[in-house]
């Protein structure tokens, strides 16, 4: 996926640029047009002398301002461009202490926030993006050919030869899906995630389909990446078994606040881990290797297992399934293209190249070298674990392999807190997540889409009790769902763009849409019962969630957007527009107002609402409801005290209740005269201490709530604020 917030024409490109804007997208032509129509018909009412303050704030720069209950604090703000203010750091923070505290821990873990413009220098070069996106990759390799022989094993240790076929099998099968994914990338150079390949290329609904499979994916991604760490850790230090699953929920809140405070941050601190775990596997297979050389690379027959089952094609299907998940984080890369220094598409190709190699490398000499040795999974103790007790039975070596490969595997999930933010980004600008996530925090990352995952991966982990043998089942479906999408939707983009060397490419991505496809039947079909059918069921249900919340922002941007006219002329106000029409309802002109103030007696907070809505210069009404009669003929009294300066209608509730009786009647109100827009204003008691709100009735909110779903009402507070 792409990094950034907003993804604005790029022209040079031909594709999107990186700004932190996706909540503010521009609007099109046609609603230009209609917004300078209804700009023409405008007729407000302008003071003579202008604006009573000067919004500039020129006068008081540099000087205190009085704030909230006379406090003092600097102007927060300096002059920008002509006619705009920029806020300074200052401004952001909060001003009770409570929310001080907090702001101050949330920049002690997060760091202090980053300018808008900084997203340009949030980038990674290759020997950083390396580690960044590989983590999830090449950490596979830790439980990949566990995952593999564990199935196989269970035809008897004599069924063990089958692995290195089918090691061979999987490495063909990574390096076709690494060659097809590596020419995705200069077809899409700003980011070429399955969602947005299948979108383009087979439709809206395919497109789903794979973001449904990649964000399963992400989520199991994290789970199962924790769950091996932890493993890796317990099998070195058997004392900490108990308490597998508190330590995977600590790692998974590390690994938020590590992500929360930006990219480049998370970078600097993912780097080191993989780099320690590629060296130390790199040194276990040079050493391992050289002594299976010493002994004429004969097989170490393995010890006996008994057979648990027969051995049958489903059995080794199974087996392949559970060995694809070494490919899982093998389209990262393609996922982050802007998040590389330029030339983004040109850097992120080499590094794919680099991830795959390296795959390959470790993938396929671990498992021979596994095989070599005649190692068997044990439930006590990693493969990796065994195999680096045997080829460094002393020193040094094994500790600093074990923890290299917990670190890694801990940090594994780094490749999916880096895509699933990205891949909520497209979906929520596209309109099939909700918007929340096109927003950046402090730090230039995409927060809520980081805490969504962190929550949704803590509570499989948790639910699933920590163990990676109850995760894997689940792990492969989605992430071949989403492989096989890509690489059809890959197809179909040479079919319709044929460029030069269409047919060697289109074939390609075919040889990796039809082995993604086949790996994820097998996994479908094989692990169903394991619990595959946990994501076959997730998948649609999903899709299904998307449409609707697809169609709940196509109905609010019906409602919300500027339709263009159909006729008459594009401006002057030579034909008003009807009230309630489509461009009426913008126009102050043809806005009738009928100003509401509740009353529940005569002070000063009742009167200074009153005074308000005068001032407005609107028709205005008081309404007092009333228990009995013989209150609302002593507040009659009172109001004629007063001067009867506002009309007042008195509703008697004998059964005392005052919200209800005031909703109906203002809703009655709004019947009889539905053009008019009624303007409800509330006198609130604004209180110091927090402690004192449970103190005060909440009346405004109330009658907000119950006034929502009516349309054409207005609900405003004026407050008057106690300042003991």
């Amino acid at each position: 996926m792409r990094e950034g917030a907003l993804m604005q024409p790029d022209e040079a490109g031909g594709g999107t640029a990186v700004t932190p804007s996706a909540e503010f997208p521009p609007l099109r032509p046609d609603e230009v047009a209609t917004l300078r129509r209804i700009g023409a018909r405008w007729q407000p009412d302008r003071p003579a002398g202008g604006l009573p303050v000067d919004p500039t704030l020129d006068r008081y720069r540099g000087r205190p301002a009085p704030t909230r209950f006379g406090r003092l604090a600097p102007i927060e703000m300096f002059a920008g461009q002509p006619g705009e203010l920029v806020a300074t750091p200052p401004a952001h923070e909060p001003r009770s202490r409570p929310a001080r505290a907090v702001s101050r821990l949330r920049r002690v873990v997060l760091g202090p926030p980053l300018r808008s413009s900084a997203v340009l220098y949030e980038r990674m070069r290759k020997l950083v993006a390396l580690p960044i996106l590989s983590s999830d990759l090449l950490s596979s390799v830790a439980y990949g050919p566990e995952a593999m022989l564990t199935v196989l094993v269970l035809a008897g240790s004599g069924a063990l030869g089958l692995s290195l076929p089918l090691a061979a099998a999987l490495v063909l099968l990574m390096i076709a899906v690494g060659l097809s994914y590596r020419q995705t990338i200069p077809a899409y150079p700003h980011g070429a995630g399955s969602y947005i390949v299948a979108s383009d290329n087979l439709g809206v609904t395919p497109g789903l389909t794979a973001a449904a499979g990649l964000m399963l994916d992400y989520v199991l991604t994290v789970s199962v990446s924790v769950a091996a760490g932890v493993h890796a850790v317990t099998s070195a230090l058997p004392a900490l078994a108990p308490f597998n699953v508190p330590l995977g929920v600590l790692v998974i809140l590390v690994l938020l606040a590590g992500n929360l405070r930006g990219v480049r941050t998370a970078g600097n601190i993912f780097v080191l881990p993989t780099y320690a775990f590629v060296v130390a596997v790199l040194a276990l297979l040079v050493v391992g290797w050289w002594h299976a050389a010493g002994r004429g690379f004969a097989p170490v027959p393995p010890p006996p297992v008994p057979a648990a089952e027969g051995l049958g094609l489903l059995l080794v299907l199974r087996a392949f399934a559970s060995g694809a998940v070494s490919m899982t984080g093998i389209e990262a890369v393609s996922n982050a293209v802007p998040a590389f220094r330029p030339t983004e598409w040109r850097n992120a190709r080499t590094t794919l190249g680099w991830m795959v190699a390296m795959l390959v490398v470790l993938f396929a000499g671990l498992t021979v070298l596994i095989h070599l040795d005649g190692l068997v999974p044990r439930p006590e103790e990693t493969l990796l674990s065994q195999l680096g007790r045997l080829t460094f039975p002393a020193g040094p070596w094994y500790p600093l392999l074990q923890a290299s490969t917990a670190l890694i595997l801990l940090l594994a999930a780094n490749t999916a807190f880096n895509d699933f933010p990205r891949l909520l980004f497209f979906m929520a600008r596209d309109g099939h997540a909700p918007r929340r996530f096109l927003h950046m925090g402090d730090r230039l990352a995409f927060s809520n889409g980081l805490v969504a995952l962190a929550t949704a991966a803590t509570v499989v982990f948790v639910a699933f009790g920590g163990h990676t043998a109850s995760l894997i089942p689940l792990y492969a479906v989605g992430v071949f769902l989403a492989f096989t999408l890509s690489q059809s939707g890959m197809v179909v983009h040479w079919r319709r763009h044929r460029g030069r060397g269409w047919r060697r490419r289109l074939g390609l991505n075919a040889v990796g849409a039809v082995l993604s496809g086949l790996v994820l039947l097998t996994a479908a079909v094989a692990k169903f019962a394991e619990g595959a059918w946990v994501v076959v069921v997730a998948v649609p249900l999903l899709v299904l969630l998307f449409h609707r919340v697809h169609r709940h922002y196509a109905r609010l941007h019906r409602a919300l957007a500027l339709h263009p006219p159909t006729a008459g002329p594009p401006a002057g106000p030579a034909v008003a527009p009807t009230p309630g029409s489509a461009e009426g309802e913008e126009l102050p002109q043809q806005v009738r107002h009928l100003v509401v103030v509740p009353m529940a007696r005569l002070n000063r907070a009742s009167l200074r609402a009153l005074a308000y809505a005068a001032s407005l210069g609107q028709p205005t009404l008081a309404v007092h409801v009333a228990p009995e009669d013989a209150e609302a003929e002593r507040f009659r009294e009172q109001w004629r005290a007063w001067g009867d300066h506002v009309r007042l209608e008195t509703i008697v509730s004998p059964y005392r209740a005052v919200i209800g009786p005031l909703a109906h009647y203002l809703e009655a109100l709004h019947a009889a005269g539905p053009e008019l827009t009624l303007t409800v204003i509330v006198p609130e008691v604004v209180t110091r201490r927090r402690r004192h709100r449970p103190l005060h009735s909440r009346a405004e909110q109330r009658l907000r709530d119950a006034l929502r779903a009516l349309p054409g009402v207005v609900v405003t507070s004026v407050p008057v604020h106690l300042t003991e």
